[in-house]
């Protein structure tokens, strides 16, 4: 069975904290925070859709100038989420650019801005010079996101500023079984893709149209296997508190894999407190906490560059249960 998302940090664990999930077959991506993202070729980049910004200090928001600097010709609107303030932060990177000449471009920018009461939207557009436009707040509920294929959804947390928490959740893994498909004699093709996205949608009425003859869902049934989809959650720089941690634990709980800020060793524990970072352990112990499948530590504290294990050690060690 192939995975439906695709993940992987874009640096190393002391670098810039991005992660980037690629949607299989479906020619798109999303990307977790917005950092150093110098690594990402010009075709990744082009794929992706949403960027989900954790906060806007400039080690999670400086490649934001690259994203739209790649983009500045294509059709598709980029959307942006972030926390309280987003939109400003985006309308002034906009403002340090002249755009006298870009009239004709057709990119734009939809960007949400979420508090713990509302989302509020805002667009850009290249063809007003990336005037801001408001268009209007909604209550906010908790999620960010809903596809046909996966939900994305998000906590309020803080870093002595408002920051957010993210997981992305596939709503189901829908699997064709080869041997079946070749026991009915029916092909690999692009009609599996609508199949797939109507078992999806539960639409009974389906029909498929294979090699000139049609097949109604019913006769279909026999060659899907549906399995529990994936969850990837992503948290970083946040400030170690109970109502923090708390927060952490339910947005990821049952998580496949975890992204988490690992700053700190946990005997400076104080001092992740004062720098409102959490530590290794503290980490750990929230993957163990959620049920989270595999956890990943990374945004770790330069510091640390001369013995990494430490890190890594602590907060597996704390995952597994061995303190």
């Amino acid at each position: 069975m192939k995975p439906t998302f695709h993940h992987r940090m874009v640096n190393g664990p002391f670098e810039d904290p991005v992660v980037y999930l690629r949607l299989l077959r479906e020619k798109k991506a999303l990307l977790f925070d917005a950092g150093d993202v110098s690594a990402l070729s010009a075709g990744e980049i082009h794929k992706i859709t949403d960027v989900f910004v954790t906060h806007t200090h400039i080690d999670h928001f400086i490649g934001f100038d690259r994203l739209l600097r790649v983009m500045l010709r294509r059709e598709r609107p980029l959307r942006v989420y972030g926390p309280e303030g987003i939109t400003g932060s985006v309308e002034g990177k906009l403002r340090g650019y002249a755009w006298n000449l870009i009239e004709e471009y057709p990119v734009s920018l939809v960007v949400h801005e979420v508090t713990d009461a509302s989302v509020s939207v805002a667009s850009f557009s290249a063809r007003d010079g990336f005037r801001k436009r408001l268009m209007g707040d909604t209550e906010w509920t908790g999620v960010l996101l809903n596809d046909p294929l996966f939900s994305v959804r998000a906590a309020c947390l803080s870093h002595d500023i408002a920051v957010l928490g993210f997981c992305i959740e596939e709503n189901m893994h829908i699997n064709i079984d080869k041997a079946a498909l070749a026991g009915r004699g029916l092909p690999v093709g692009p009609w599996l893709s609508g199949f797939k996205q109507a078992v999806r949608e539960g639409r009974d009425d389906f029909m498929a149209v294979v090699e000139g003859r049609e097949y109604p869902m019913g006769e279909l049934r026999d060659i899907v296997r549906i399995t529990e989809g994936q969850k990837v959650s992503y948290v970083m720089d946040v400030t170690p508190s109970r109502e923090n941690m708390e927060k952490v634990v339910e947005l990821v709980r049952g998580s496949h894999v975890l992204y988490i800020e690992t700053y700190f060793l946990d005997e400076e524990r104080e001092r992740a407190f004062q720098r409102n970072h959490l530590t290794a352990r503290m980490a750990g112990e929230i993957a163990r906490e959620a049920g989270v499948k595999e956890l990943v530590p990374m945004h770790i504290s330069p510091k640390y560059r001369g013995s990494p294990e430490m890190i890594t050690g602590e907060a597996l060690r704390a995952f597994r249960g061995g303190g």
